[in-house]
């Protein structure tokens, strides 16, 4: 007889379906974009370029982590949201603080206005949605 695996418990059921379609939105933007700039100019600003592929590489984890399911899964997304977040507040201080610095713009700067201020709302909006997903599983 074989065990029965068991199915991870859902990360994508009613907002959590939101924050999957806009985390893959981000990817496909940050991905792009840093992809174009990094293929065509990366001599201009590599640190910035360079900064908006991890934000992109970031985002692919948590969506997949979402669609994934599960405890760990959740656990996954949970520290990677802090992470970007992190990012995002770092990156953002930075490019207001030194301006000289990211001769061009990334995801992250400037607290992601650029994108409607996105990056700095979505890593809150799944924490808190990822945190409230634990409590209703029973962790």
């Amino acid at each position: 007889m074989t065990a029965v695996e068991e199915k991870p418990a859902r990360l994508i059921s009613g907002p959590g379906m939101l924050l999957v379609w806009l985390y893959g939105v981000m990817v496909v933007g940050a991905v792009s974009r840093s992809a174009v700039q990094i293929a065509t100019d990366f001599d201009k600003a590599p640190l910035a370029y360079a900064l908006s592929a991890l934000a992109g590489l970031v985002y692919g984890f948590i969506t997949y982590s979402l669609v994934r399911g599960g405890e760990m899964a959740r656990r996954a997304a949970f520290v990677c949201c802090g992470a970007e977040l992190l990012g995002v507040l770092t990156v953002g201080t930075w490019t207001l603080a030194d301006p000289s610095a990211f001769p061009d713009a990334t995801v992250w700067s400037d607290y992601g206005m650029g994108y409607l201020f996105i990056p700095v709302l979505l890593p809150l909006s799944a924490m808190y949605w990822l945190r409230k997903a634990r409590s209703q599983q029973g962790g």
